[in-house]
């Protein structure tokens, strides 16, 4: 997600299409299941609520929520990051993620459509992506 958040409007959406994806982590699931998905200033808000979480999973958790921030109490993230997946809808939820069937996708049908306002980039995982100028 991190890789494609440059060149999305804010306000827009990322769909991470992962069909396979059965597990959020072997290793860090427990901790990624304890914090969820936040931009950094959640994080940075409560600290003491998250410093025992290991600081690589903290970072993994911002980069997939991207960038974002606080008002008040209230995280306001730039994009809505939406899991296509095996993980169930009710994990994405709790993940603070949003949630697609990954079977009602035809990925043809979202190819060839930036003339409004969809991007898809197979492969998205490969290369950092900037807008020019």
């Amino acid at each position: 997600m991190y890789k494609l958040e440059p060149v999305i409007a804010v306000g827009g959406e990322v769909i991470i299409y992962a069909p396979h994806l059965d597990i959020v982590s072997h290793v860090h699931g427990k901790y990624i299941f304890d914090v969820g998905y936040h931009i950094l200033p959640y994080f940075l808000a409560d600290w003491n609520r998250f410093k025992y979480i290991p600081l690589g999973v903290l970072a993994h958790s911002t980069h997939l929520r991207g960038a974002g921030v606080m008002q008040g109490d209230r995280e306001r993230p730039n994009l809505r990051v939406t899991l296509a997946s095996k993980i169930p809808a009710d994990d994405c939820a709790r993940l603070n993620l949003g949630y697609l069937d990954p079977d009602e996708i035809n990925i043809r049908d979202w190819k060839d459509r930036e003339a409004e306002g969809i991007l898809y980039v197979s492969k998205a995982g490969e290369i950092l992506y900037r807008l020019k100028g």
